[in-house]
């Protein structure tokens, strides 16, 4: 709200501000209204123009509904992402086989924060995951790395993957190998509740080595014969 000089100062911040409350009582209720609304009234403290008359006035800031997505941004308000609080992760975990035997799996505590704080578009490889050769049947001794995705998927709720096969050796993935291998492990994790809208899934076959094929030798093969998750959203 504003006056122009006529009238002392303290006069004309009480008119700024009865002209603030009669404005916002007119459009009170007919326009939606930021909660942390705030109105201000600067009397005849401002720049004066000559023209009195354009000094007498109310200025009135709104958004159009199309920029409303955009409205902290517009109005210079950054948003403070809220810290995640801290997970532990167990350094072991015992399951029990279908056939009563109990397991324990050492689990990579370091691998799973890494899931837990990356960011989306990170890539991260699932180390010693290992399966049957020429199967998608995971060894046993690798059923450990499974449930480490599972437990951060779990703590993460927000947390979206795609899992991603690779293969090496081969220039044609004719049994669709990479596929099916990312495919038991997205299967897997559903089958543990965590709900497909966070999970996805895809096979490149030889499609995306690390190291050209043919490789040289059995490193190169370990290393271009991968599974890994890529990171969707992680808010």
């Amino acid at each position: 709200g504003y006056t122009d000089e006529d009238g002392t100062t303290g006069f004309n911040d009480t008119l700024a501000a009865k002209r603030v409350s009669t404005i916002y009582n007119l459009v009170k209720g007919k326009l939606k209204i930021r909660d942390d609304f705030k109105s201000r009234s600067f009397g005849e403290k401002f720049p004066q123009s000559k023209n009195k008359a354009e000094n007498r006035k109310v200025d009135v800031f709104y958004i159009l509904p199309k920029d409303l997505p955009r409205e902290n941004e517009i109005l210079g308000i950054t948003e403070i992402p809220k810290p995640k609080p801290a997970i532990h992760y167990p350094p072991k975990l015992s399951i029990k086989n279908p056939d009563g035997k109990v397991v324990e799996f050492k689990l990579d505590t370091i691998f799973m924060k890494k899931v837990t704080e990356a960011k989306t578009g990170e890539k991260l490889k699932l180390e010693n995951l290992n399966f049957v050769i020429n199967t998608f049947a995971i060894v046993p001794e690798s059923r450990g790395k499974l449930f480490e995705l599972l437990m951060v998927l779990q703590q993460n709720p927000d947390l979206k993957v795609e899992i991603q096969g690779n293969l090496c050796c081969q220039p044609v993935d004719r049994l669709d190998l990479s596929t099916q291998r990312a495919k038991a492990i997205y299967h897997f994790l559903i089958a543990n509740d965590i709900d497909k809208s966070r999970l996805s899934y895809k096979g490149f076959g030889s499609t995306q080595p690390i190291y050209p094929l043919p490789e040289k030798n059995e490193q190169e093969r370990a290393a271009n014969r991968r599974v890994e998750i890529l990171i969707v959203s992680n808010q």
